[in-house]
């Protein structure tokens, strides 16, 4: 953890925009290189594994030695510095209560049980499928499905680059007003809405047949509407977990569970569905109904949770009982 609950959505977004970029930038490079084709007695598909294959690898490499796991050990800090950072982090949870609380910072195996337990966990999950199946669609199968409305192969990669960076600014925008606003739900429902949007176009044109700029519409704003959306979403469940190893073993359950979304959308859109893949867009559809009803269904208990915390007398536990309590604490 480097950064407050305030400034979480955007760093995610930063880091989370790279992907989109990096999709933008594929769609061109997968182009490019694939004019390699006989270079070397290779195909052109092998020089694109071979050549972003290299740079991956460089890439980690470099980030191994320049990447700082915790604020405790940051080399380029100062002593004060990691004082301060440490501090902020710790206290951020409790800071609007008038009871500062440091945050558990000593592992125990109850944290890890808590988090198996907490049930905003699993109705994050549906949230998070609401989200990560259009997204895991969209990304396997995108290039497909333009190719399949009757473009070539290579206009097919290009087409992808203009959805990706428009998806990548649209994320950084939304997480900085989120971030600013202090709220979170507000904007996944929206992003979440974007993408049923999308897909109920795709959906229409398709079955009209002979649209193919409408249904490429419809990706653009289902796209648009998942990638803003995926950090706020990562953002939100994180930020209402509290104690360092709750909140760790918390968002593996919440990412590593939620990323089966891949495997589910990696059979949504079944080559005898093609062209139309009405099969893959209405599953996707209805992944992001129900993650809109997850959405809802948080809010609504967190703002009940809130409430019946704000009329909780202060000082009915001492800071270690809220401590230990993490994100059940009144202080919280």
């Amino acid at each position: 953890m480097w950064y407050c609950r305030t400034e979480a959505q955007f760093r995610q977004a930063m880091f989370f925009s790279a992907a989109s970029v990096a999709g933008a930038f594929s769609g061109l490079l997968a182009f490019g290189i694939a004019k390699m084709d006989g270079v070397g007695g290779y195909e052109g598909w092998r020089w694109i594994f071979i050549l972003e294959g290299i740079l991956t690898v460089v890439v980690a490499v470099i980030a191994f030695f320049t990447i700082y796991d915790f604020p405790e050990t940051a080399k380029f800090l100062t002593e004060p510095e990691r004082a301060w950072v440490v501090h902020r982090l710790r206290y951020q949870g409790s800071k609007d209560s008038g009871q500062m609380v440091a945050e558990s910072e000593h592992f125990k195996w109850k944290y890890v049980r808590e988090a198996f337990t907490d049930w905003q966990i699993y109705l994050g999950l549906w949230m998070y499928w609401g989200i990560v199946c259009p997204l895991y669609g969209t990304s396997l199968f995108l290039p497909s499905i333009i190719r399949e409305l009757g473009y070539t192969s290579s206009t097919a990669q290009l087409l992808t680059v203009p959805i990706y960076i428009t998806a990548a600014v649209l994320a950084v925008a939304v997480a900085w007003f989120s971030d600013r606003s202090g709220q979170r739900s507000p904007y996944i429902f929206t992003c979440m809405c974007a993408i049923g949007i999308g897909f109920i176009i795709c959906i229409s044109a398709s079955a009209a047949g002979n649209v193919p700029g409408v249904v490429y519409a419809g990706l653009f704003i289902a796209v648009c509407g998942i990638y803003p959306a995926f950090p706020g979403n990562v953002t939100w469940i994180s930020n209402n977990l509290a104690g360092s190893y709750k909140r760790s073993a918390g968002m593996a359950i919440h990412i590593g569970v939620g990323n089966l979304a891949g495997a589910m959308a990696s059979n949504f859109y079944r080559q005898a569905d093609s062209p139309r893949y009405l099969l893959g867009h209405g599953l996707e559809l209805g992944f992001v109904a129900v993650g809109l009803g997850a959405v809802v269904g948080l809010r609504w208990n967190y703002k009940r949770i809130n409430g019946m915390r704000e009329r909780m007398p202060l000082g009915e536990y001492s800071d270690a009982e809220n401590s230990e309590k993490g994100d059940r604490a009144p202080t919280y």
